[in-house]
């Protein structure tokens, strides 16, 4: 498996993985089981966000295996409610017993691995591979997982360690903070 930044060609093969896990497209059953994400990425805006350099992506023999967006939230030309409600959120998150507003951060996510790669370790790899990025760019990686995500949260937060910074709401809908510390490599 190899991974590094993507590319705009990556653009098609990035908007069918992600399409394929969109909330949207899955079952009730399909998100219980394996978790989703939200979000309006088409190809264009793929393209864009591989163009600016966000975009990690993990690749076995030029196959997609997964992707992983991190970017600066503040910047996003068009920021989904998630993103909004969590940047509106900040004062009222903590992360290391300051407030979320006060620490230099990056949005980590969405992330997603292609069901033909799961269970082999490419979602830890893209995380392990997106902290040492934001190493020296930020203090924190900050992601949201909309309630009732428990793949999501099994994943990041049992999994991974990610800590939890708080709940906040958006467009109706209730939200999970989690943050991990930037690292670079060991």
């Amino acid at each position: 498996m190899r991974y590094r930044h993507a590319t705009e060609a990556d653009a098609p093969a990035m908007a069918a993985l992600f399409s394929a896990n969109h909330h949207d497209a899955l079952t009730a059953d399909q998100r219980r089981a394996q978790g989703f994400v939200q979000g309006a990425f088409d190809e264009a805006a793929l393209r864009a966000m591989a163009g600016d350099g966000q975009l990690l992506a993990a690749d076995e023999e030029g196959r997609l295996a997964g992707l992983l967006a991190l970017s600066v939230a503040a910047d996003l030309p068009t920021p989904p409610p998630p993103v909004l409600g969590l940047l509106a959120a900040q004062d009222t998150l903590r992360w290391r017993g300051r407030p979320l507003s006060d620490v230099r951060w990056l949005l980590y996510g969405p992330v997603v691995v292609d069901a033909a790669f799961r269970g082999r370790g490419v979602a830890r790899a893209l995380f392990a591979n997106a902290l040492a990025e934001a190493s020296g760019r930020a203090e924190a990686v900050v992601a949201f997982i909309e309630e009732g995500n428990v793949p999501s949260w099994r994943v990041h937060v049992d999994g991974f360690g990610m800590t939890p910074l708080g709940t906040y709401e958006a467009g109706g809908r209730t939200y999970h903070a989690i943050a991990a510390p930037a690292v670079g490599p060991s």
